[in-house]
């Protein structure tokens, strides 16, 4: 195949059916360098597993990237950050024992009558418009409101979160370092509100960890509570809109879950499976240099699992480029898997089960508003997203 860019991997072509991108890539690319990303890539379910839980691919790039490599400002920023995404064990279970307990099935249960709450305020408001923006005015404001609760982060500020966000995944310099400038920033001025004014919050909790001992300095607090603002609502969103998405082009699987919601449940994961709203895994690096399908990653190499690909590779999924909201055997990869597995995956499951559920119950003549082909997606290929849904109903 010819040289695979980062245009490539921006295209309306992947956009409008990556699982026939991916398709042909399985089976004659399986590993695949990116130019631009400067990144090799792994498509199938077996490399994707490989590559997420073999700890010769490190999350550390700390162990890669020397005083003298040149890096960009944000890139400089970006990696002085210590979350849980970007160090290897024991840095990586010290700081996620931290916030587990937050996050566990049983605790985000307690968690339903209020995500459920803000699900139907949230259709109150738009309910007599008969149309929306379904990420201005539903995908986003319903997981970051929830995350933001169990933070504690004043309502008044939830908005700036968006903006901030986009700046970041839209990948272009200049923005990125500003977007992230500005949210530590925020982060730093909210930490120094509660540690003078503490709630019954994460964020209170963590502070109280910093100030107690050695398990958390301020850049590691910092870095934790941007990465839990960040994957605590921008997956969801993804999830939401692009599974709406989907099941608006699949009318036969929308109105099968229209006259059954026991579906729901197996809807949810096989849209989790069908979009991978992370259609690139984060980032690994190479300790040490790798041969595998005859290619040879060097040690410092980025490497990236499509788990986009992965979740719908025929090997493991039969019929994997189908939407089948009916699908029992459904261990896809939307949430990673090993020890970096999504902390969050509790949360996401529930706001999206509790989200498509109120939708098609409510809206049950949910209809696009516009062409397909005219809907704006923001430039990351990593966590590529909707801007905006509008939707009638």
């Amino acid at each position: 195949m010819a040289e695979i860019t980062m245009n490539d991997l921006l295209s309306q072509e992947i956009r409008r059916d990556p699982h026939r991108f991916y398709a042909q890539l399985r089976s004659t690319e399986p590993l695949f360098y990116v130019e631009g990303l400067d990144a090799w890539v792994l498509t199938s379910y077996e490399d994707a597993l490989f590559v997420l839980k073999d700890p010769r691919f490190t999350k550390d790039n700390r162990k890669i990237v020397q005083p003298e490599d040149e890096q960009s400002a944000f890139q400089g920023m970006a990696s002085g950050m210590r979350t849980m995404l970007m160090v290897d064990p024991p840095d990586h279970t010290r700081l996620r024992a931290l916030v587990s307990k937050a996050f566990t099935p049983r605790m985000i249960e307690q968690l339903r009558p209020r995500i459920q709450q803000i699900t139907d305020e949230l259709l109150d408001a738009v309910q007599e418009q008969r149309a929306m923006d379904l990420v201005a005015d539903f995908a986003y404001p319903l997981p970051i409101t929830v995350i933001s609760e169990m933070l504690g982060i004043p309502k008044a500020d939830r908005m700036l979160f968006r903006t901030w966000t986009q700046g970041i995944v839209n990948m272009q310099e200049e923005a990125q370092f500003a977007s992230l400038e500005a949210f530590l920033g925020y982060i730093q001025t909210l930490l120094e509100e509660k540690r003078t004014r503490p709630g019954n919050d994460l964020i209170s909790g963590l502070v109280q960890v910093e100030e107690n001992g050695d398990q958390l300095d301020e850049n590691e607090l910092v870095s934790m509570i941007f990465l839990l603002i960040v994957a605590g609502h921008e997956t969801t969103v993804n999830l939401l809109s692009r599974g709406t998405l989907a099941l608006l082009q699949h009318p036969d699987q929308f109105q099968l879950l229209q006259r059954d919601p026991s579906l729901i449940p197996t809807a949810v994961e096989e849209l989790l499976r069908y979009t991978a709203p992370v259609s690139l895994s984060d980032e690994r690096w190479a300790s040490e240099d790798i041969t595998l399908h005859g290619k040879l990653i060097r040690k410092g190499q980025m490497v990236l699992a499509a788990l986009i690909s992965a979740n719908a590779d025929p090997q493991q999924f039969p019929a994997g480029d189908t939407l089948d909201i009916t699908r029992r055997e459904n261990q896809h990869l939307a949430f990673g898997r090993g020890i970096h597995y999504c902390l969050g995956s509790p949360l996401a499951r529930m706001e999206g089960q509790i989200a498509f559920a109120t939708l098609l119950r409510r809206l049950p003549n949910l209809r696009l508003a516009s062409d397909p082909e005219q809907l704006r997606w923001n430039g990351n290929p990593m966590l590529p997203g909707l801007v905006s849904l509008p939707v009638t109903f």
